[in-house]
């Protein structure tokens, strides 16, 4: 583990943020595990698909 998580785990002890913040965060990760979920399933749509720009390394989808 990096010095610096435990730096920022300390820190969120004494200075915890607030429910907002954590809502607003657990939202976020939620509609990403869902985009997630949907593309791995098959399920979303493929005009939502983002096209790979020329010239970036390609990476295998795992499908």
């Amino acid at each position: 583990m990096n010095l610096m998580w435990l730096v920022r785990m300390a820190r969120w002890v004494r200075h915890p943020p607030s429910m907002r913040q954590l809502y607003i965060v657990l939202t976020v990760v939620a509609v990403v595990v869902v985009i997630v979920t949907l593309d791995w399933a098959g399920l979303w749509p493929d005009w939502a698909q983002m096209e790979r720009p020329r010239g970036t390394l390609s990476v295998p989808h795992l499908k």
